[in-house]
């Protein structure tokens, strides 16, 4: 009997024979292609089994991801808005999500909209404005491309005259009302551009070039930012308008006339204000001089109306004492003066008063002798 012929003739070998070991392995060279096809299913059957878990916990981990990736801050310098499938989840105040963590269904099921309440921000309207570029505007060579102005790249507005200026005008505000902001309008801050545009035409069409280049152009940046809020208001923004940078300048193809006229204005302006100046300077002086003249009058007119006031007391007092003995008050009165008179003379004099009979009166006066002088002879001795 051949070799193959034993193997036929042997019972079969099991697969939990040759797992646990009991018998021996068929021969290499002559393998059992029912053993070889268990094993083979086995081993599939343990892949799979292992695939099938990974797969499990690769779902789970992908579930638990997909929720966690819903999860997102909210500052506190901004709001949030929830809107599921386009809507917003909520009613009311209840629709704004404020600082702190939240949750939603990730993309595409919801979306968050992010609302910055605290940071001001800013709008540029340059509808108004010529073509330029931010490196000619830094290195403050912009020149007019052409001889006249291109509407299809200039911007440009009308005044009252009928003449044409260049209006840029950045507005600054801050989101005052979230909702309003976010679901009244697809984009909200395209509105408000629109209404800093309509702004700046407004406000131009009431003034004259003259009036918003040189003379009024406060007044014109008052308009554009009372335009705005009253658009703003009207339209139900849910902004506040904070402040406003109006640039208003004329024509590159007039601008050197513009400046020429300006600086002729600047000249005029301050000869004006030289000439004021002076003119009150001489003024002041003119006051000073005038006032110190009038005070020192008053000051005479108040000490001659006291001395004189002072006299008229004194003869009212000496009034009696002359009733009662007028020749004894004119000795006495004559007496006083010449007192006065004599009292710093240097020389001598003498005052014969008249008797009161008129006769001449006598003056007796005892004079000693002159001193002997000596002799040249006595003074040698």
């Amino acid at each position: 009997m051949s070799e193959l012929d034993k193997m036929r003739h042997e019972p079969p070998r099991t697969t939990e024979q040759v797992a646990a070991g009991t018998t021996p392995p068929p021969p290499t060279g002559n393998p059992n292609p029912a053993v070889v096809e268990e094993v083979g299913s086995r081993a599939l059957s343990d892949a799979l089994r292992s695939s099938f878990v990974i797969v499990k916990i690769l779902m789970v981990a992908l579930v638990i991801l997909f929720f966690f990736s819903g999860i997102f801050t909210v500052p506190s310098g901004e709001r949030a808005i929830i809107l599921r499938f386009g809507r917003a989840v909520g009613t009311g105040d209840q629709q704004l999500l404020g600082p702190g963590l939240h949750w939603a269904f990730p993309s595409p099921i919801d979306e968050v909209v992010r609302i910055p309440i605290g940071e001001v921000q800013t709008v540029r309207s340059t509808a108004g404005w010529y073509q330029t570029t931010p490196e000619q505007e830094a290195a403050g060579n912009e020149q007019a491309q052409t001889g006249t102005l291109n509407p299809a790249v200039d911007g440009y507005t009308l005044t009252s005259d009928g003449n044409i200026i260049h209006v840029r005008t950045d507005v600054r505000y801050r989101i005052a009302q979230p909702l309003n902001y976010a679901l009244n309008f697809v984009n909200a801050s395209n509105v408000l551009q629109s209404a800093v545009d309509n702004a700046i035409f407004y406000a131009s069409a009431r003034y004259t070039a003259e009036q918003a280049t040189r003379r009024e152009r406060e007044a014109v940046r008052e308009a554009i930012l009372q335009r705005v809020r009253d658009l703003v208001h009207q339209h139900q923004l849910g902004v506040t308008i904070e402040d406003a940078q109006v640039q208003i300048v004329p024509p590159l193809q007039v601008k050197q006339a513009f400046e020429m006229v300006s600086t002729a204005e600047i000249e005029r302006r301050q000869s004006n204000d030289v000439a004021r100046a002076y003119a009150n300077r001489v003024l002041s002086t003119a006051k000073g001089e005038a006032d110190a003249v009038i005070n020192q009058g008053k000051t005479d007119a108040n000490r001659m109306l006291a001395l004189v006031a002072s006299d008229a007391q004194y003869f009212r007092d000496q009034l009696p004492n002359y009733t009662a003995n007028p020749h004894l008050f004119k000795a006495r009165l004559q007496a006083e003066s010449m007192t006065r008179i004599l009292t710093n003379v240097q020389e001598r004099v003498f005052a014969l008063p008249t008797s009161p009979d008129g006769e001449k009166s006598e003056l007796r006066m005892l004079l000693n002798p002159p001193p002997k002088r000596r002799l040249p002879e006595q003074q040698q001795r």
